[in-house]
């Protein structure tokens, strides 16, 4: 089947922003701007953990300009943030050397850098942070550290390794979090390139019940899949229109 050619009239710009968080005190950032945009305008904005691989393997920007175009959904901006994989783990889970300090930047200088230059819009409930693996950990994390800026998380397969599960059973009341998750069906024994082999279903299955029972709202569904973009790319335009209302 060949690709609408409007889908590919993709407008993608390269932004770097400064951090005095940061080890490299700075991070590149691709941001997709939606058929139509208009800066006078103000726009929902989903933030990509893994930048670099959403817009690459996932193919973010196209599926988005697809359900922009042919499902109605209201135009919003992707924000991808780039990751050297060399340091993921340390930045993207919390037992990580390097976690705390990008959690600071992500709340305290990427997203304001993002709201001096785009027409985002400021309210919790018009941001997403989006991951696959450790990227789905470190966004409910996220929500965890900010959750007067952020509330809501889409994971696909998210790495909820032991510590992640600590700090999610460490909280009280969750209903103001609502997350988007999804595991494949294949991914019960994962070799991850520093923590072992895992059983990605029950860890997700842990998160849900554990999610569960602090009256998080929240869609969990485990689908036929594995461990990589061929899964996750396909499910991406459901996840982001859970999150992304129709017009």
């Amino acid at each position: 089947m060949m690709t609408d050619e409007r889908y590919l009239k993709r407008t993608v710009l390269r932004e770097t922003v400064a951090s005095n968080y940061l080890h490299d005190g700075e991070r590149s950032l691709r941001v997709y701007l939606p058929p139509g945009y208009n800066e006078l305008l103000s726009y929902p904005v989903v933030y990509c953990q893994d930048g670099e691989d959403f817009f690459n393997f996932g193919r973010i920007a196209t599926t988005a300009n697809r359900i922009i175009l042919d499902e109605g959904v209201e135009p919003f901006i992707i924000v991808g943030v780039d990751v050297n994989k060399t340091f993921r783990t340390a930045e993207y889970a919390p037992d990580g050397d390097r976690h705390e300090a990008y959690v600071r930047f992500f709340g305290e200088e990427l997203l304001p850098f993002i709201e001096a230059k785009y027409p985002v819009r400021r309210e919790a409930e018009h941001r997403v942070l989006a991951g696959d693996s450790l990227g789905g950990t470190i966004s409910l994390h996220l929500a965890l550290a900010y959750p007067e800026l952020f509330n809501r998380v889409l994971s696909l397969s998210g790495a909820y390794f032991e510590r992640s599960l600590e700090i999610i059973a460490a909280q009280n009341d969750l209903s103001w979090l609502e997350l988007y998750m999804i595991v494949g069906l294949q991914e019960t024994a994962y070799e991850t390139t520093d923590r072992g082999v895992h059983n990605f279903v029950e860890l997700n299955r842990e998160a849900k019940k554990l999610l569960e029972e602090r009256q998080a709202p929240f869609y969990y569904a485990e689908k036929e899949g594995q461990h990589q973009w061929g899964f996750w790319q396909k499910e991406l335009p459901e996840a982001l229109m859970y999150f992304i209302e129709r017009q």
